[in-house]
């Protein structure tokens, strides 16, 4: 049996169950994320910062995760996966009540990058886990319950976020997230299963260095980095946009997420169970096409009304996220499980850091124009199209490098074994 193919086989009840728990988990990663995005203009307003320095504060989570995730892959893969991300979790909910108590625009950052590095290596050990306990062949679907964190996080999570802001100020959401991260902790510690992953003897040198060098390992990391970078430069200014583009009032920003997510909570399962009946890549390839589409729309919108920016919103976020299912699920099935731990925090680090720069990357383009009007964006999207286009190309040199990565769970072909 391939390395990528071992897994620690759980009862049909337990596997669920397991997976919801880690939904919930990376719904605070996710959240914790993309909160401050639709804060911009509040946040640039109390601190009286520029769109640079805005763009700076948003890409320091991202930065911060990639270093924590580049270090954590040289030992993560000596402890067992529940203990370690009951540690890593537990930090991070620190880190995140910190960023509520901030005071400055400089303390804040200090808190950002400190949930970043923490939230970024918990983060790696769900992905690393899933791949633990489900099969090749269903794991674009299982992919998909965990990402429906993306949509909750939007249906649910931004607008109450939001809410608080609007009426306790912008520390509000990080209170909130602390205590969604306490109530988590509590339901992981007896929800996630034991597994005995730990490699004792393992050498962290020479194991990092195998991770890293084999051919297969780079093309899914190219995959990984670049399949954020297409929404990472767009998103950090989406909320903004809205207001200041297209017109519509920071009060309805609820409303637009929120639509948005609703649309993707539907889609999300729906493309999980598509990646695990289809070519991978060519799934891939073709939300990838729509979503390039939507993104030049968007970038070049004027002023509208609130029902076609919800509507917009929807298309984005759809398919915006409807590429991770069938990518992660061909980077998950690169790898063998001894390299677990490692690869995915290397994997974690890197889209982490390609999102940050992203973030950097947009505060380059975007500068504010008369009336706070930003100026820059649709050059942006036509940067953001570029990526798209360099997702799939990256997703074709990892099809061609190991193929059976772009199987289907009903294509009958073995898996190769495909690390050294």
């Amino acid at each position: 049996m391939s390395g990528a193919a071992q897994h620690h086989e759980l009862p049909r009840g337990r596997e669920i169950i397991t997976l919801v728990t880690l939904a919930a988990v990376q719904f605070t990663h996710i959240l914790d994320f993309r909160i401050i995005m639709p804060l911009g203009a509040q946040l640039m307003r109390v601190f009286q910062i520029t769109p640079s320095q805005f763009s700076h504060l948003v890409a320091s989570y991202g930065l911060a995760a990639a270093v924590s995730g580049l270090a954590g892959g040289f030992v993560l893969d000596r402890f067992d996966r529940k203990r370690a991300l009951l540690i890593l979790y537990t930090c991070f909910g620190i880190a995140t009540l910190a960023c509520g108590f901030a005071s400055s625009h400089q303390a804040l950052l200090v808190a950002r990058v400190a949930a970043g590095a923490f939230g970024g290596l918990s983060g790696a050990m769900v992905t690393a886990m899933i791949s633990d306990i489900i099969p090749p062949a269903r794991r674009g679907r299982a992919m998909s319950i965990v990402m429906s964190a993306f949509p909750v996080a939007s249906v649910l999570g931004v607008p109450a976020g939001l809410l608080l802001a609007g009426h306790y100020g912008w520390h509000a959401p990080f209170f909130m997230l602390g205590a969604c991260a306490l109530f988590n902790l509590i339901v992981a510690s007896f929800a996630l299963p034991h597994l005995r992953t730990a490699i004792r003897h393992n050498r962290p040198l020479q194991q990092m260095r195998e991770i890293v060098t084999h051919r297969v390992h780079l093309h899914a990391f190219a995959l990984s980095a670049v399949l954020v970078m297409a929404g990472g430069c767009i998103i950090p200014f989406l909320a903004p946009s809205l207001v200041t583009n297209l017109g519509i009032a920071e009060n309805d920003l609820t409303k637009a997420y929120a639509f948005g997510g609703l649309a993707t909570l539907f889609s999300t399962p729906l493309i999980g169970r598509l990646s695990d009946r289809f070519n991978r890549f060519h799934l891939l390839t073709e939300i990838s096409i729509a979503a390039a589409i939507v993104v030049l729309i968007l970038t070049n919108l004027g002023h509208s009304s609130l029902t076609f920016a919800c509507v917009i919103m929807a298309l984005f976020m759809v398919t915006m996220s409807g590429r991770f299912a069938p990518a992660m699920a061909m980077v998950a099935n690169s790898v063998e499980a001894r390299y677990r731990g490692g690869f995915m925090s290397v994997s974690s680090a890197l889209q982490q850091a390609a999102s940050g720069l992203a973030s950097v990357l947009a505060g380059a383009f975007v500068t504010t124009g008369p009336g706070g009007t930003l100026l820059g964006y649709p050059t942006l999207g036509l940067v953001s199209v570029g990526f798209f286009a360099l997702t799939v190309v990256c997703a074709a040199q990892l099809r061609n490098a190991a193929p059976h990565v772009a199987h289907s769970g009903l294509t009958s072909t073995p898996p190769a074994k495909i690390a050294a």
